[in-house]
């Protein structure tokens, strides 16, 4: 068998990151897709390795993706998890992270404030992680 296949741990939720990844951050969906996923594919493990499991042969991994400044600022990294099974030549894709915000985005449209995503149930700390961001900014 050449190299590895791609599964899902829950593929409805991870379509959902997915789809929204694809709405809100195009750069990190298309560098996930047509350059982390081959990379995958060919055996090439990306991303930092989180915890090895030897008694299932599984090896954890955190591959963090493109994405703006300010974004990553104020939610932090966007992440994709990924187990590796060794022994099945299996990869299960468990989750992009920062889940809230992703899924929040596929379930209704998220507002913009000074051209960073906010959540609308945390909007007046987002909001206040912007303005504090900036103000720290035009002080440099």
């Amino acid at each position: 068998m050449k190299g590895y296949i791609l599964d899902y741990i829950n593929e409805n939720k991870f379509h959902k990151l997915e789809r929204a990844l694809k709405k809100y951050n195009m750069l990190a969906y298309k560098k996930l897709n047509f350059e982390y996923y081959p990379e995958l594919r060919k055996g090439n493990f990306l991303g930092d390795k989180v915890n090895t499991d030897n008694d299932n042969g599984t090896i954890t991994y955190e591959l963090v993706l493109p994405s703006d400044h300010m974004f990553t600022q104020v939610h932090g990294n966007i992440k994709l998890h990924y187990i590796v099974y060794t022994k099945q030549n299996v990869i299960m894709l468990d989750s992009i992270s920062p889940e809230d915000i992703l899924i929040e985005g596929h379930m209704a449209e998220l507002t913009t404030y000074k051209g960073v995503m906010i959540s609308s149930q945390n909007e007046a700390k987002d909001k206040f992680k912007i303005d504090l961001l900036n103000m720290l900014n035009d002080n440099k």
